[in-house]
C-alpha cells in the first residue's frame, strides 16, 4: 500500500474516531428520524386529509423517490468532487425541506417537500459510510462501520418516542410539531462538521498526494495527544507507489463498475440493498397502521412499534461486533436469513403478544442486517469508485423504499399480514442468497487489499 494508507492503517482507535463516530452516527440518526416519524404521521394525515390506502402508499413512499436521486447523484458527486463537500449540502438541503413540509396544508405540497427532504436525506445516508470508512484501519473498521449505521435505531427510537408522546388525538397539529423537531437540530451537526477533513485515500486517488498527506500528517496530531507515540510504519507494506491517476468521466465510472471484473460485486450490492430495503420500509413504515386496522387503539399501536423500534439497537450493535469476529459478508447472510424466519413468525402470528414477539425478532435482525451492509458495501468498491458504487447500490435499494410502502397499501387489503409478512420472508431469503454466491471475504484486509484482490 501506499505511504498514505500505511500511515492511516498503523493509527490506535481513540477520541479522533470516536468523534468522526459521533458526527457521521449523528447524521444516521436524524436520517432515520425523518425517515421512520412519516409512520407516525400516516395514521393522522389518513382521518386529517381524508387519503386511501394507495395514496398514504405515496406519502410513505415520497421521502425513498428523493432517497434515490439524492443516493445517486451523491454517489456520483462524491466520486468526482469530493465526499466531505457533498455531505455538508445534503444537510442543508434536508433541513430546508423539511422544515417547510411541517407547514405544509395540501397533500400535493406535502409529497413535493418530502421528496426534496429526501434528496439530502438520501445523499447524507450514501455518502457517510464510504466517507468516514476510508479515515479508519482495518482492524476496526467493521466495527465502527456498522455502529455508525447504529445511530440509525437511535433515530427510529426517537421518531417513535415523539410519534407517542406528541401525535395524539388530543393535539391535532402534533405532526407538525414532530416533523419540526426532526429538522431544526441538523443546523447545529451542520455546524460541528465544519472542521471536517476531506478523506486522504480520495485525495491520493484524484493524484493529490501531497493534500492527502498533510490530512493524514493532521490526523496524526490530532491522534497524537491522546498517543504521544504512534506505531512505526510497517515497511513492508509500503509496496506501492501513489496511483497514476486517469482523470475519468461519470460515464467512464459507471462502465468500471459494470466491467467483467467487478460487475458480480456491483449486481451482489444491488440484490442486497433492494432487498433489504424494500423489507424494511414495507415493515416499519407501515406497521402502527397495520396494527390499528388489527384492532389495535392509536396509543396502544404507537406503544408496540416503540417496543420494536428499541429492538434495533441491539440489532444494530450485536451486528457490529459479528462484523469483526465472522466477517461482513457472514453477518449480512446469516441476520436476513433469520429475519426471513421473523418475518414468517410475524405472518402467523395471532396473539397480540405473538405479534410483539415477531415484530422485535424481525427489527432486531432485519436492522442487525443493515449494520453488515452498511460495512460491507464500501469495502467491496476500489477508492476512485467508492462513494459511486454505494451511492448505486443504495439508490437501487431505494426503489424498494418507494415501491414497498405502495405495494404493503395494496397486499394488506387483499391478502392481510400473510400475504405481507410471506413476501418479507421470500425476499429477506433471495437477498441472502445473493450475498452468499457472489460476495467476497472483506474481514482483515484492507482497503487496497479488497481492491487488488478484485481487480487482478
Amino acid at each position: 500500500m501506499s505511504a498514505v494508507s500505511a500511515r492511516i492503517e498503523r493509527l490506535p482507535f481513540g477520541k479522533y474516531h470516536r468523534h468522526l463516530l459521533l458526527l457521521g452516527g449523528l447524521g444516521y440518526a436524524f436520517d432515520a428520524m425523518d425517515a421512520a416519524v412519516i409512520a407516525f404521521v400516516l395514521p393522522v394525515l389518513k382521518s386529517s386529509w381524508q387519503l386511501d390506502g394507495p395514496q398514504l402508499g405515496i406519502v410513505a413512499s415520497a421521502n425513498f423517490i428523493g432517497f434515490f436521486f439524492g443516493a445517486l447523484s451523491a454517489g456520483a458527486l462524491g466520486d468526482l468532487i469530493g465526499r466531505r463537500r457533498i455531505m455538508m449540502w445534503a444537510l442543508v438541503v434536508y433541513c430546508v425541506a423539511s422544515f417547510f413540509s411541517a407547514m405544509s396544508n395540501e397533500w400535493g405540497i406535502f409529497i413535493a417537500l418530502r421528496i426534496i427532504a429526501g434528496i439530502g436525506t438520501g445523499a447524507e445516508s450514501a455518502i457517510i459510510a464510504p466517507y468516514l470508512s476510508e479515515f479508519v484501519p482495518r482492524r476496526y473498521r467493521g466495527i465502527f462501520t456498522g455502529a455508525l449505521a447504529g445511530f440509525f435505531s437511535f433515530g427510529f427510537i426517537a421518531a417513535a418516542l415523539l410519534g407517542r408522546y406528541i401525535i395524539t388525538p388530543d393535539f391535532e397539529q402534533g405532526w407538525r410539531v414532530v416533523i419540526l423537531i426532526t429538522s431544526t437540530p441538523v443546523l447545529m451537526l451542520l455546524w460541528w462538521r465544519r472542521r471536517l477533513l476531506e478523506s486522504p485515500r480520495w485525495l491520493e486517488s484524484q493524484g493529490r498526494t501531497d493534500e492527502a498527506l498533510e490530512v493524514v500528517a493532521k490526523m496524526e496530531q490530532q491522534v497524537m495527544r491522546e498517543f504521544p507515540v504512534l506505531p512505526q510504519v510497517d515497511a513492508e507494506e509500503l509496496d506501492t507507489p501513489p496511483p497514476v491517476v486517469k482523470q475519468e468521466s461519470l460515464f467512464a465510472k459507471y462502465a468500471f463498475l459494470l466491467s467483467k471484473k467487478l460487475r458480480p460485486i456491483t449486481i451482489m450490492t444491488w440484490c442486497m440493498w433492494l432487498s433489504i430495503t424494500f423489507c424494511y420500509y414495507s415493515f416499519f413504515s407501515w406497521i402502527p397502521t397495520l396494527l390499528i386496522q388489527n384492532g389495535m387503539t392509536l396509543t396502544k399501536s404507537f406503544t408496540y412499534a416503540l417496543v420494536m423500534y428499541i429492538a434495533q439497537t441491539p440489532g444494530y450493535f450485536s451486528a457490529a461486533w459479528f462484523n469483526e469476529k465472522i466477517g461482513r459478508q457472514a453477518t449480512v447472510v446469516s441476520y436476513m436469513v433469520l429475519g426471513s424466519l421473523a418475518a414468517i413468525g410475524m405472518a402467523y402470528a395471532r396473539s397480540d403478544a405473538q405479534v410483539m414477539t415477531m415484530g422485535i425478532l424481525l427489527s432486531f435482525f432485519m436492522n442487525g442486517a443493515y449494520a453488515g451492509i452498511y460495512a460491507y458495501t464500501p469495502e467491496v468498491f476500489p477508492t476512485h469508485v467508492r462513494t459511486i458504487g454505494t451511492g448505486l447500490a443504495s439508490a437501487i435499494g431505494r426503489i424498494g423504499g418507494i415501491t414497498a410502502p405502495i405495494m404493503v397499501g395494496f397486499t394488506y387489503e387483499t391478502y392481510g399480514f400473510i400475504g405481507v409478512f410471506g413476501a418479507t420472508t421470500v425476499i429477506l431469503f433471495l437477498g441472502a442468497g445473493a450475498v452468499l454466491i457472489m460476495g467476497i471475504p472483506t474481514k482483515g484486509k484492507s482497503l487496497e487489499q479488497i481492491a487488488a484482490s478484485k481487480l487482478s
